[in-house]
């Protein structure tokens, strides 16, 4: 007995130290995600009598507005660690940021502003960004303006600050105030086999838009209309719903908030007006002048000068995928800024010569940058001998774009075998003196194995998950029933048409700009003979090239034509992402060149990803 209880003594001092030292680990890394987070810096404004800075010259202002930030991304989030390169890309460039005052005595009293005065906006009041984005303001002393929609103050989404959140965010000093509007809502909404839907909020529309194609519009954009395109309203009934978003909007900042913030952006007016219809861009024009002493009204071109009116101002927003250079790209040829691109790694760098474009290299990455409706290219400077080789590497740019990859080329690429992915299909070309071949093509979603639907099957899909939609947002129990009647002759609907018929059409998704890329590429050239694996499945097997592998490697990257995207409708660049890039020889035994991480280097890229993992459960668990 008595050494039982010292057998459980024993277990129980353990529990305790083990206890103990959980706390310890626990409670430091409280500590160190606190510092991580916040500080108690206070933003300096630019000194305006450095003519370092202000050199008197009228070189206008870049605007940049975010969605939103948090730790990892999303595919509308931008991640941290994305943010902070894009702005210390800027800061690197000597952009430092101005105020709405700023703005309001640019164009009111014709004071100037920096040589390279940056505008930077985050969209939507989120926490999550005014945690995430808040070191990096500090870090490069930049201020920004946080926007919101005044009916989340009702709502009491703590996803979204509130007025508290907001006046906290003014008094650290590295933040202004806007706002997007009242609502964020939707109106004339078609699906893409235009069939009506109607008026959606924001919740609704995201459940849908899978569904849709082009066919809808903003809540202030527009008469609310049937499926007929008919007005559904009087030009009064239109003015006075208007009116009321305007009028709340005012009521509910000035509860939140003593005021009603001077920095508008209206959603979304890229029309040259303010609506897509004359009488509707008329009523918000009055209100908008009334209430704000700003708006930015469009977006896709972040460059403003004085030519710009203070109501009709544009800003460009930066999409979660883009790399540093994609961004600076961009303002590059927007406002005709001179542009340093960013190199990351110099050392590895050096390996290769940039022809076209702009190169970051970094963390086992190779991003090569296209100019505007154009492309990028590099060349790996030392020639290869070997007539057989190998080669692996991970391509995660985008789908809708072109990454590729050259062996054996001339100098001139006038000779060379090419593989490209572009818009997720896979081409092989061999070239002979300037007479390019095409030996092989595949669809990728073939190589998955992906089986299309019919349009008929795509066709009842959509209707059934629209009708889903509206059973879990039915107003009245006879709506419920109507809409549950049409879920379940859509699931009768499903079985019949699975069968489909030798001549039917099938529908092929449209590829949009922000649809993820991710493909692991293995090939070998022998003997002429090309051996291709994507993904761990063979594509092409001794495929009879007639060229070998010595001679130079290229890298290309270009922006993808007749490509769409919904949330960014005006971007002409593209990063083509080569990860782990490996040549080596045929038997895979002697390397000719990577650009992987070794030993520290590797660890630490590791412990990194732990860190970020750490963070992201202390934020998702307390």
């Amino acid at each position: 007995m008595k050494e039982e209880k010292r057998k459980k003594s024993g277990k129980d001092k353990k529990k305790i130290v083990r206890g103990i030292l959980e706390g310890i680990i626990v409670l430091f890394l409280v500590f160190l995600i606190f510092f991580a987070l916040f500080s108690f810096n206070r933003y300096e404004p630019y000194d305006a009598e450095d003519p370092e800075i202000v050199s008197g010259e009228d070189n206008g202002f870049v605007a940049l507005s975010y969605f939103g930030v948090a730790l990892d991304g999303t595919s509308t989030l931008i991640a941290q660690s994305r943010l902070d390169e894009q702005l210390k890309a800027l800061y690197d460039n000597g952009y430092v940021t101005i105020s709405q005052e700023d703005i309001r005595n640019y164009y009111e009293n014709g004071e100037p502003l920096p040589d390279k005065a940056l505008f930077l906006m985050f969209e939507d009041g989120r926490n999550d960004t005014a945690i995430f984005a808040q070191k990096i303001l500090e870090k490069y002393n930049f201020k920004a303006s946080m926007m919101s929609y005044a009916d989340k103050f009702d709502n009491q989404d703590p996803k979204f600050l509130d007025g508290d959140g907001l006046n906290k965010l003014v008094d650290s000093t590295f933040w202004e105030l806007g706002t997007n509007g009242y609502r964020l809502s939707y109106i004339n909404v078609f699906d893409r086999y235009n069939r009506y839907l109607g008026q959606l909020d924001s919740l609704q529309y995201s459940q849908v838009a899978q569904y849709l194609g082009r066919d809808y519009n903003h809540y202030l954009m527009d008469y609310i209309r049937d499926e007929d395109d008919v007005p559904l309203e009087t030009y009064t009934e239109m003015e006075n719903r208007i009116g009321y978003d305007y009028e709340n909007m005012e009521r509910n900042y000035t509860e939140a908030l003593g005021e009603l913030p001077g920095l508008y952006v209206l959603m979304h007016a890229n029309t040259g007006q303010f609506g897509n219809n004359d009488k509707v861009s008329a009523v918000n024009e009055k209100w908008i002048t009334e209430l704000f002493s700003m708006n930015f009204n469009r977006e896709g071109f972040s460059f403003n000068n004085r030519e710009s009116s203070i109501y009709d101002l544009t800003r460009m927003q930066p999409q979660a995928y883009w790399y540093p250079n994609h961004v600076l790209m961009r303002i590059k040829y927007d406002s005709g800024a001179d542009i340093q691109f960013t190199d990351g790694d110099t050392e590895e760098k050096a390996f290769w010569e940039e022809l076209a474009g702009a190169s970051e290299f970094g963390e086992e990455k190779i991003i090569i940058t296209s100019e505007p409706e154009a492309f990028g290219l590099l060349k790996l400077k030392e020639e290869i001998q070997q007539q057989d080789i190998g080669l692996s590497v991970r391509l995660t740019g985008n789908k809708a774009g072109m990454q590729a990859i050259y062996l054996g080329a001339d100098e001139d690429r006038s000779s060379y075998l090419k593989l490209e992915l572009l818009n997720n299909e896979i081409y092989i070309y061999s070239c002979q003196n300037g007479a390019e071949t095409l030996l092989f093509q595949e669809n990728l979603d073939v190589h998955d194995g992906i089986e299309y639907k019919t349009i008929e099957e795509d066709m009842n899909d959509t209707f059934k998950g629209e009708s889903e939609v509206n059973l879990r947002y039915a107003e009245s129990v006879e709506d419920a029933k109507a809409q549950y009647e049409k879920v379940q002759a859509a699931s009768e609907r499903e079985a019949q048409l699975a069968e489909g018929t030798e001549d039917s059409e099938y529908y092929v998704p449209e590829l949009q700009l922000n649809e993820l890329g991710d493909r692991q590429v293995e090939l070998s050239l022998t003997g002429g003979l090309l051996t291709v694996d994507i993904d761990g499945k063979n594509l092409v097997e001794n495929l009879e090239t007639g060229r070998d592998g010595s001679g130079y490697v290229f890298l290309e990257s270009a922006w993808p034509q007749d490509t769409y995207s919904q949330r960014n409708l005006t971007d002409d660049v593209y990063d083509g992402v080569f990860e782990k890039l490996e040549i080596t020889s045929a038997n895979g035994q002697e390397v000719i060149y990577d650009n992987l991480f070794h030993g520290v280097e590797k660890v630490a890229l590791e412990a990194g990803r732990v860190w970020n993992r750490v963070v992201n459960w202390f934020i998702d668990t307390l």
